[in-house]
């Protein structure tokens, strides 16, 4: 039997441990904390229960697809429910949007800020939908080890259709012209890397993932879906190791044997890497089997850091949704705070994310769950004094825009930035995200799901193909095992029964 470990239990791990072990591969996922998930840990404190990262569920066809693989649905494991209004934009004092399911409806509202806009809308969309059938259920399955991999007939005579050379800022303003409007369809990319100018018209296709297919809930908060993947993997005779620290990867021959951890060496014949990949190149690895030095991630784009607020109330907050953007700042400058010129935001555009609206499960009876999040650049000074100030800066404007004291209501409050990513993920410049979604950094140029230097050491997660999000990650997985299956089939005899 061909030994796998996978190092990591985010989503990326999780899929690529379950993908392996249904196609006869025996598996051992080692995660350095005391639970599953990554980056969409959960934590209970003072009877509220808090999802840590991932809050928002677009494209539910990704996470069905995935269960279908071993003849499952996502209704075995969670219960899911579309949000509606999907979310809500506070531009200003009195001034919001809320965004409806409907894509008529959606119309009807854009109308009434920018006449035409509801034709133009369904043009917009319909462009978006063709990269997004594209984009998700092609491009995103490319391992990205040639270019021979793009040398297919729909994605050539398709490109320009792609919008992969025009930038997300011109696209949107072909169509749409009002500043509101304009900032709602740009928002999406916000998380990308990249401001709007400089990330490629391709990821439009987020915005048909947004309206056209909708913002979900799993009852019981993001986490189900990490205990639906553990289950699973369960099922197909995974074993997940808590709180195994990897302290390097074990090398002899130009062949990766296992790894180390607390010592002792946990031998396998292939180790697939779900966690940061820098920290698993410059800080597990050998110097002599790293592909990348230190110059080379330096000079990558990453996506932003955050900084994250958990919150428990001792009563209800009017005024707020599940999911609330608050847009009463200047994009632009913020932006430019994030991508330009790193430093902590002046103006920060911030998100509140208020889950007990829809489950009461997540909140003591007559209590708020409050998740807050400023996305800020990777690498900046991180400490308890800039913390508070940040702290005091939203609930300043949450207060404004409720009407209500939260802060005297506060009865638990935890934050988490850059040392924290840092700490619990060994995140390279703490970031949050991942790598930026840049031209110079898609396919074939993100940093590579396999080591040229050792065969069967390879990568998985947001970090290498296809990039950051949840869906992606789960991809990431199943890209990895195909490479793995086809480097290293098994014969009849070694597949696990």
């Amino acid at each position: 039997m061909r030994h796998v470990i996978v190092i990591g239990s985010g989503f990326a791990g999780l899929s690529a441990a379950c993908n392996l072990a249904k196609s006869g591969y025996r598996v051992t996922v080692v995660e350095k904390n005391s639970g599953p998930g990554g980056r969409a840990r959960k934590f209970h404190a003072e009877g509220f229960l808090f999802d840590m990262g991932p809050s928002w569920y677009w494209m539910p066809e990704v996470f069905e697809s995935f269960f279908n693989r071993f003849g499952k649905k996502v209704s075995d494991y969670y219960d899911l429910k579309r949000l509606d209004p999907s979310y809500r934009v506070v531009y200003g004092k009195n001034d919001i949007l809320d965004i409806p399911a409907s894509v008529p409806e959606l119309g009807k509202k854009l109308e009434a800020l920018e006449p035409g806009s509801s034709v133009k809308l369904k043009k917009f969309l319909d462009e978006a939908q063709y990269k997004y059938e594209v984009g998700i259920n092609e491009l995103v399955y490319k391992p990205g080890l040639s270019l021979g991999e793009f040398a297919d007939w729909k994605l050539l005579t398709g490109a320009l259709k792609l919008d992969v050379f025009n930038d997300m800022s011109s696209h949107v303003r072909k169509f749409f012209k009002h500043p509101k409007i304009v900032q709602l369809m740009e928002f999406p990319v916000l998380f990308l890397g990249e401001k709007p100018e400089n990330t490629p018209a391709l990821y439009s296709l987020m915005n048909y993932a947004d309206i056209a297919l909708g913002t979900w809930y799993p009852d019981g908060g993001m986490h189900k879906i990490v205990e639906g993947m553990v289950q699973l993997a369960k099922e197909l005779g995974v074993s997940i190791q808590y709180n195994q620290n990897v302290e390097r990867i074990e090398v002899a021959d130009n062949l990766v044997k296992g790894v180390v951890v607390d010592g002792t060496l946990l031998k396998a014949d292939i180790v697939v890497a779900g966690a940061d990949y820098h920290h698993v190149e410059q800080h597990l690895l050998p110097k002599a089997y790293r592909r990348y030095d230190e110059e080379y991630w330096d000079k990558r784009k990453m996506a932003p850091s955050s900084l994250l607020f958990y919150l428990g109330i001792n009563k209800r907050v009017p005024n707020l949704l599940h999911h609330n953007l608050f847009f009463d700042e200047s994009f632009k400058e913020h932006a430019k705070e994030i991508y330009d010129h790193p430093r902590w935001p002046e103006k920060p555009l911030f998100y509140a994310s208020a889950p007990s609206k829809s489950d009461p499960a997540v909140a003591p009876e007559g209590c708020e769950n409050l998740f807050l999040l400023i996305p800020v650049a990777p690498g900046l000074e991180d400490n308890e004094e800039i913390r508070e100030k940040y702290y005091h800066l939203l609930m300043d404007r949450l207060e404004a825009h409720t009407g209500e004291n939260i802060r005297d209501h506060v009865i638990y409050k935890r934050s988490y930035a850059h040392a924290d990513f840092i700490g619990d993920y060994n995140a390279y410049k703490g970031n949050a995200y991942g790598l930026a979604n840049t031209l110079m950094q898609t396919a074939i140029l993100k940093p590579s799901l396999k080591n040229k230097k050792l065969s069967n050491l390879y990568y998985t997660g947001q970090l290498t193909v296809p990039g950051p999000g949840v869906p992606p990650s789960l991809i990431s997985g199943i890209v990895v095992t195909d490479v793995v299956k086809k480097e290293y089939p098994l014969k009849s005899h070694e597949a696990v029964i």
